[in-house]
């Protein structure tokens, strides 16, 4: 059974490990929609999909990008906290 610091201990890393695996997306996401509305706003076209599809293709490719990045956090995290805890190491 596991104690609370140990609960909370693995419960931190695995928000943590949520946070790095998101953080290329988001931070894509972030910028390429300040810069699709920023366009907006400087030509005055108020176009819902222009800016959906910038935004969709952008975070498209940094997910086939970094998915090697994310798999390999993921399977750390569990591989070293996670099934450890459930074994009883």
């Amino acid at each position: 059974m596991l104690d609370e610091a140990i609960y909370f201990d693995t419960l931190r890393q695995g928000l943590w490990a949520a946070v790095t695996v998101s953080a290329p997306i988001l931070g894509v996401a972030l910028v390429v929609g300040l810069v699709v509305g920023l366009f907006q706003a400087l030509t005055s076209i108020q176009e819902m999909t222009l800016t959906f599809v910038p935004k969709l293709l952008a975070i498209v490719a940094v997910f086939w990008v970094s998915m090697g990045f994310m798999a390999e956090t993921m399977v750390s995290f569990f591989q070293n906290k996670i099934i450890p805890a459930i074994v009883g190491g």
